[in-house]
């Protein structure tokens, strides 16, 4: 194999395989990387704008019996801290979250014992009565298969009643990286990756849009990483020409601190801001047929995120009015809107505020005041 042959099929946007894409990573330059992954992008982006959105991430509850091992936010059964969120708290949240102009709402929650499918029903129903035009993007793969199992339903009709209830979009939670021998050892208590994906295929082929995510920078290997970047891919492949499929990817660095395969098994997280911008740059290179990368700021930082827009990633993210899960993982970053605004136009970029379907929204001048007082 040879780098520059690679790229050159890159960026005639052929699919590489698994194992090209590890030869790359370890021997091709950062600057080969991202003028490649840049290039792809403006491929796709003519124009000269990165994304962002306003919303708030929700969580249903804390109770989660899946026992991830890179995870400080769940608690068990029973627990004292343990807790559901109420409608009344929707409301409060949601009206905080209109009045500083989100349109959106990210619920999620943990593989709770006793949370049945009537739960999600009746919680979905509710929002919406309340708020008709709040957008949710809503559970996940590992969230869907476990509903799934406690009601004998396959993920299709999980994913019917929970549409027809007012879930909008699915977001990519629980991907990690999806080869079982990672899965196993981190997340031991969740679907595995060949069901994580067969959620994502049902939900395709229902017309829900969806994104993708990979955490990485713990025990999986580089091959690993490639072989979860193929998956996602091929299933992209799959999908009709009338679904939107993986709409975006996201991938971010396993935040360690406090974390169990920190304090159990010494693993930390050593992926340097040089490695992130490589990875966003083959993250483009290696998924063509998907539209959008962003730039996990929450977890990088504001510096990082600003290269990685000239590296294939488009897209900045959101201001999470609200953010529990990485965060309790030690991700230290906070942006308001005016500062993603303002780091966007130092990159060089023109900011714009997206739906999570990535239309355009305008930002108007009552949404500036709002989010300027928040």
């Amino acid at each position: 194999m040879q780098v520059d042959k690679l790229l050159k099929r890159a960026l005639d946007q052929e699919f590489l395989s698994a194992e090209e894409g590890a030869f790359l990573f370890h021997n091709a330059s950062t600057a080969e990387l991202m003028f490649v992954g840049n290039a792809l992008k403006k491929q796709k982006k003519e124009h000269n704008k990165v994304t962002w959105i306003i919303d708030r991430n929700l969580n249903t509850t804390n109770v989660c019996i899946a026992n991830c091992k890179f995870c400080n936010f769940f608690r068990v059964p029973g627990h004292k801290e343990a807790y559901v969120t109420s409608m009344e708290e929707y409301k409060t949240k949601i009206e905080e979250t209109i009045k500083y102009g989100g349109n959106q709402l990210l619920l999620q929650g943990g593989h709770h014992p006793d949370l049945g499918i009537q739960f999600y029903v009746d919680t979905f129903i509710g929002i919406k009565e309340m708020f008709p035009d709040i957008k949710l993007h809503c559970l996940g793969p590992p969230e869907i298969a476990h509903i799934s199992k406690l009601e004998n339903l396959t993920h299709t009709e999980v994913l019917i009643t929970l549409r027809d209830a007012g879930l909008d979009s699915l977001p990519g939670a629980g991907a990690e990286i999806l080869d079982d021998r990672v899965r196993r050892l981190i997340s031991k208590g969740k679907c595995s990756g060949r069901e994580w994906l067969d959620v994502m295929r049902a939900a395709h082929q229902l017309g829900i849009t969806t994104s993708a995510t990979m955490m990485f920078g713990h025990i999986e290997t580089i091959a690993e990483r490639f072989e979860h970047l193929v998956l996602l891919r091929e299933v992209q492949s799959e999908k009709s020409s009338d679904s939107k499929g993986f709409l975006a990817f996201i991938p971010w660095p396993f935040m360690d601190d406090g974390t169990l395969l920190k304090r159990v098994k010494g693993v930390t997280n050593k992926v340097t801001d040089d490695e992130y911008i490589r990875m966003i740059a083959l993250s483009r290179i290696m998924l063509p047929n998907i539209e959008n990368i962003q730039a996990s700021w929450l977890t990088v930082g504001e510096k990082t995120a600003q290269i990685c827009l000239h590296a294939g990633a488009n897209d900045f993210g959101s201001i999470m009015i609200e953010e529990n899960v990485v965060s309790a993982a030690g991700a230290p970053h906070r942006f308001t809107a005016d500062g993603i605004q303002a780091s966007i136009k130092e990159a060089g970029f023109q900011p714009q505020l997206r739906t999570q379907e990535y239309e355009n929204r305008a930002l108007s001048r009552g949404m500036v005041q709002q989010l300027i007082d928040y």
